[in-house]
């Protein structure tokens, strides 16, 4: 397991976006909470600081797009593994030009592009869970069976498996990867649920971390030359049961991540970047 996990949350490159002005009254959102629009742009910027100056990725940072009130969150727009990423066909309809940017961006990063195309196709990155060993997709109101296909399609190194998301925007609004081999996943019966048909999809054995609250689980795993293994997790003011199940992992360097407005329209850690480890030049 250890060769095949030796890259496991390598990265050199992180994309970002703005927050635009539109995002308060026009993102998309399951409840009807009330954004503050500087304080979620504050919250983005510290973000965005703890990547650039904290762990010292290259930041390509895309402006905001007020026609597009959710671009922020990139990570729904592409799925990149290794040298290829996979430009997806985001299921809400409002959200699909997103893609433009991302393409773009991910061109000129040189990345081996391949387009979703297949109109009865839909994917949200959120929905896509990758370990190291394998993928799995979670099947939600926003990612059906053909996006799964074209995925597995796209990463044919790897298994992918499927996962139904009963509860929850995505997959990954419940469950993340903190470390080679650790899932982290909420405490709610439908988390727990999918944490178990994973479990049994697989060959491979995984760790548990459950935390409490599931939009706790979602965090941010990188392991960093300099840095070794950081985990980008929730707050101790947001989350303080959870925080404290984090302060477990005595190997990781912890960095705490506010999340207050984001998370108002199902917005999570990993939402807001693709990550992408991009060999030396040649």
């Amino acid at each position: 397991m250890a060769g095949l996990m030796a890259g496991f949350g390598n990265f050199t490159h992180a994309v970002v976006r703005a927050i635009p002005a539109s995002f308060a009254k026009e993102a998309l959102r399951t409840n009807k909470f009330d954004v503050d629009l500087l304080k979620a742009q504050r919250e983005h910027e510290l973000y965005v600081e703890v990547l650039k100056h904290k762990l010292g990725l290259e930041v390509v940072e895309l402006p905001a797009d007020e026609s597009l009130p959710d671009c922020v969150f990139v990570e729904d727009a592409a799925v990149v593994c290794g040298d290829t990423a996979l430009i997806t066909r985001p299921g809400a309809e409002s959200r699909r030009k997103e893609t433009e940017a991302m393409k773009k961006v991910l061109s000129d990063l040189n990345l081996n592009i391949v387009e979703m195309t297949d109109e009865s196709a839909t994917l949200d990155g959120g929905d896509v869970l990758f370990t190291g060993q394998e993928f799995f997709v979670g099947l939600s109101k926003r990612t059906n069976q053909r996006g799964a296909e074209i995925l597995a399609d796209a990463f044919k190194d790897y298994a992918v498996s499927t996962v139904p998301v009963l509860d929850g925007l995505h997959l990954k609004s419940f469950c993340s990867m903190a470390g080679p081999g650790l899932i982290v996943i909420g405490s709610s019966e439908p988390a727990q649920k999918a944490l178990k048909i994973m479990q049994q999809m697989s060959d491979h054995r995984y760790d548990k971390l459950t935390v409490p609250d599931d939009v706790a689980a979602n965090c941010i795993y990188m392991n960093l030359p300099s840095k070794g293994h950081v985990l980008l997790h929730c707050t101790p003011e947001e989350y303080p049961e959870s925080a404290k199940v984090f302060e477990k992992l005595k190997d990781h360097m912890l960095i705490p991540v506010s999340n207050i407005e984001k998370v108002k329209v199902d917005g999570a850690l990993t939402c807001c970047s693709v990550l992408i480890n991009k060999k030396a030049d040649a």
